[in-house]
Order: structure tokens, then C-alpha cells, then sequence
């Protein structure tokens, strides 16, 4: 059930606050097999329903604000990268060897976006770094089968996934063990006392996050959609990149708004970080599980240095299973999880309308994160929030498996009829910026009062001191 209902529950919501939500529906938004719309919907909803709830107890309001989510905002919000236009220029969004390939027995499709994982890649595939085309990838992974050449790029550090029907991903282990765990994951790390909101002031727009310190340790598209929500909701977002592994400056273009860019070095840099984490709310982290607790960044041994912490965690195949250490992609769990194959088939796989697995559970992960808040200032205690695309995944094909909050229900929202979807127009905005002349898709997060765009655009990546405002 793709529905706003079960977010909200699996959210831990209370129900009787799904009819403040109105859908505006628009035929032809995120049209696909699958029910992509809905989905999207409902991730946008329920993260719109989590700011509206927070901000009215912060500002002491009689009730909740309206919520109002359109299709048509949100179809164009879930493909940002594709409508940023950076002085004109569109971004590029994948690289020549991501992409799908033929073997001798099927698909495979590779991630070779980062520097580092194209090399990677070629060197499984034998192939030199300097001057490998599409067209010799193509003739090395053309005689051989699929599985192989997951596992050999995989062994090397590279991303590769063969191509699986539903009945095959169904039936793997990793499928099991993700069908096992609930949509959002959340937890208590310790008894840290009830968390005290300031009060907001009454001047509007309402900012639910206002005066909330959120460090951003994520990358590509899930996790910095997520920041970047909390950004326009009022949080004083950081995010932190290494000064070795920067993130695509294209990428971080589309992601950036209402954030600060740092680039920090975690083991030179560890005075620095313990700095800034003395004073945060807020930690979101987007790496392989495990691969920053020798930074001491566990769940545990953050919220030890800082109580009352709110730590989400956020990867590709979820801490569990034999893939938990795996790294991977939107496009590459769309392939494992027989998504590829659902919206083509198997002789010509497909994709969703949009990195839908990102920019959904993006949005899941803020209302996480403002939920999170909201029963700190009831209940107090350190929280814990985990996502995986591959759970996301799980709920978008129909395996929605244990929900997590307090039973989901009909539909309670009401939906009027909009005009068909004809483009992306009345939801893009422009505005300069330090990259140029920015246009860009609007946040589809709204609520009556509420933020309609982010205070500051997109800036060059590093630009930023590592200080709170």
C-alpha cells in the first residue's frame, strides 16, 4: 500500500492527523508500471505532515497546519537534477560506462559516476584507465555472465549488479533479510531527558527546523535530499565532504540549497568535528555500514559525546544480510530488486520515471528526522533512524512487510482533481547564485504558512567555514 497512510504509520504518526493532508492529483505525473506517483506521494506527504506537526507545537498553534501535495510539484521535485540548469547548462547526471550492459547470459548494469569507481571498475574488467571507451567495456563484459561479473566488481570495490526478476530478488537472501525490517527503522540510544524546543517566533513563514544544528554526512541524492529539506525548513545545515572523495560538483549543485559546504578532513580534522558536534541536534550519515565508527561516529558513541542526539543512518541494502557491507546506487537496486525488469523486461530492462528509491527515501529520512524531534520534546532520549533503498524498494513493489508504526488504516487523505501533468513550468524557479544562474525545481514540502522556497541557493562545493551560524 503505497499510500500516505502507511508512511505516516511507519513514521510512528498518529492518524488522527492524516485529514489535514489534501492530494492534488494530475494524470500523466511519474507515469510507470509501477505505482510511482502514489509513491512519491506519499513520501512527500508524510514529510510535509512531520513539519506541519512539529511546527505547530513549537509555535503553541491550536492545530496543525493544512497540508497540500501536489502532484505536479512533487513530479518535478523527484527529478531536480534533470531540470537544474546551471547558466543555462543542463548537468550530467551519469557517466558513460554507468549504464546497462549485455553479457553472455543476460544485464548487468554499473555506477561509475566517482572517479574511484571507474577505476575500480576497469581494473575487474582488465581494462586500462587511460583510454577504456563504452565500446571495449561493452566487447569485455559481452562473453561473460552476469553473476560473474557482479561478484568481480564487486571484490574490487567497483559497483556492478546483475539483472533479477521480482521471483529471483524475492528469493536472495539479502531480499529476505530487508523483508524482515520495518519501512523506517528508529530506536532509542539511551534516557537522555525530554529535548526543549525554543519556541517559534510569530513572524512567518513557519520554519519547524529553525535554530536546529544538522550535520550532513551524506552523499549523492538520498541523503542530501533529506538534508536539504531539513535546510528549508529552518535547520542550519553543514554538510562535510573529504577533501580526497569530493562530491560531483553537478551533483552538488542540484542538492546544496539552503546548506553550507565543508570540506573536512575526519581523522586530521577530528578537533574540528568534535567542535561542532558539541552544539548539534542532528547527525545524518550516508557511507557503507560501519565505515565511519573508526571516526567514532556510531550511533553509540555519538550520542555518548552528545546526548539528546538525533543519528540517522542511511545505505543501500540496509545493516543486515549478506549485502550489508555492499556499496550501491538508486540505479543499481532498481536493477537487483527486479525493478529493471518490471518496467521493461528481461530481454530490455527499464527504470523507473526518476531515482525514485533517492528522492523518496529522501524525504522519508526528514520526516524521520522531524518526527524524531517532535517525540524528543514528549519523551526525551537520543534517537536512531535507519533507511535502506532496498527496503524503499521492498514498499514500492508491494512487499511493504512490517510497517513499524501504529497500524496502518484506509486512506485518510482527501484528493481533489487537478489538471493532467504537462510539465515541469509551474513549479521551477531562478535565482542567482555563486555557481551562476540557477534554475531549479521547487521543494514539493508544503504546508499553510509554511517556507515556499530555501533562504539560499546552491554554492560552490568547500566554500564554507566549519562553524555554525
Amino acid at each position: 500500500m503505497t499510500d500516505i497512510t502507511f508512511a505516516w504509520s511507519a513514521l510512528g504518526g498518529d492518524p488522527a492527523l492524516l485529514p489535514r493532508v489534501t492530494v492534488v492529483e494530475r494524470e500523466g505525473a511519474l507515469a510507470a508500471r509501477l505505482p510511482v506517483r502514489e509513491f512519491a506521494r506519499a513520501c512527500v506527504g508524510a514529510c510535509a505532515l512531520a513539519a506541519a506537526e512539529l511546527g505547530a507545537r513549537r509555535a503553541a498553534l491550536t492545530e496543525v497546519p493544512t497540508v497540500r501535495v501536489d502532484d505536479g510539484a512533487v513530479a518535478t521535485a523527484f527529478v531536480s537534477e534533470r531540470h537544474l540548469l546551471v547558466d543555462g547548462r543542463q548537468l550530467v547526471n551519469f557517466a558513460p560506462l554507468s549504464r546497462f550492459w549485455r553479457t553472455a547470459d543476460g544485464w548487468v548494469r554499473t555506477h561509475a559516476n566517482y572517479p574511484h569507481h571507474r577505476q575500480r571498475l576497469l581494473r575487474a574488467l582488465g581494462l586500462p584507465e587511460d583510454g577504456a571507451s563504452v565500446e571495449s567495456a561493452r566487447a569485455a563484459l559481452a562473453g561473460r555472465p552476469a553473476l560473474d561479473v557482479e561478484e568481480s566488481v564487486t571484490a574490487a570495490g567497483g559497483l556492478a549488479v546483475a539483472l533479477r526478476t521480482p521471483r529471483e530478488w524475492a528469493a536472495h537472501p539479502q531480499a529476505v533479510a530487508v523483508a524482515e525490517r520495518p519501512l523506517v527503522e528508529r530506536g532509542r540510544l539511551d534516557e537522555a531527558p525530554a529535548r526543549v524546543l525554543p519556541p517559534l517566533a510569530g513572524a512567518a513563514p513557519l520554519l519547524p527546523a529553525a535554530g536546529l544544528r544538522v550535520l550532513d554526512l551524506t552523499r549523492v541524492t538520498a541523503g542530501p535530499v533529506a538534508t536539504r529539506t531539513l535546510a528549508l525548513l529552518g535547520a542550519d545545515v553543514l554538510r562535510l565532504d573529504a577533501p580526497h572523495l569530493p562530491e560531483l560538483a553537478d551533483q552538488h549543485a542540484d542538492t546544496g540549497f539552503g546548506k553550507r559546504s565543508v570540506t573536512l578532513d575526519l581523522a586530521a580534522g577530528r578537533a574540528v568535528f568534535e567542535d561542532l558536534l558539541a552544539t548539534a541536534d542532528v547527525v545524518v550519515t550516508g557511507y557503507r555500514p560501519g565505515a565511519l565508527d573508526r571516526f567514532g561516529l556510531s550511533p553509540e558513541a555519538l550520542a555518548e559525546r552528545r546526548p539528546g542526539l538525533v543519528v540517522v543512518q542511511l545505505s543501500a541494502w540496509g545493516r543486515y544480510g549478506p549485502w550489508q557491507e555492499r556499496r550501491g546506487f538508486d540505479s543499481v537496486v532498481q536493477v537487483a530488486t527486479g525493478i529493471a525488469v518490471t518496467e521493461g523486461s528481461e530481454r530490455q530492462p527499464g527504470a523507473l520515471p526518476a531515482q525514485a528509491l533517492d528522492h523518496g527515501t529522501g524525504y522519508l529520512l526528514a520526516a524521520a528526522v522531524l518526527r524524531a524531534l517532535t517525540e524528543q520534546s514528549e519523551e526525551g532520549g537520543s534517537r536512531l533512524v535507519r533507511l535502506a533503498l532496498a527496503r524503499t524498494a521492498a514498499w514500492l513493489t508491494g512487499g511493504t512487510g512490517a510497517g513499524g508504526g501504529r497500524g496502518a488504516a484506509p486512506e485518510a487523505v482527501a484528493t481533489v482533481a487537478g489538471d493532467p501533468y504537462d510539465g515541469p513550468g509551474p513549479w521551477l524557479a531562478e535565482r542567482d547564485s555563486a555557481l551562476g544562474r540557477l534554475r531549479y525545481a521547487r521543494s514539493p514540502v508544503a504546508f499553510a504558512g509554511g517556507p515556499v522556497d530555501w533562504a539560499r541557493p546552491s554554492g560552490p562545493l568547500g566554500a564554507d567555514a566549519a562553524r555554525w551560524v
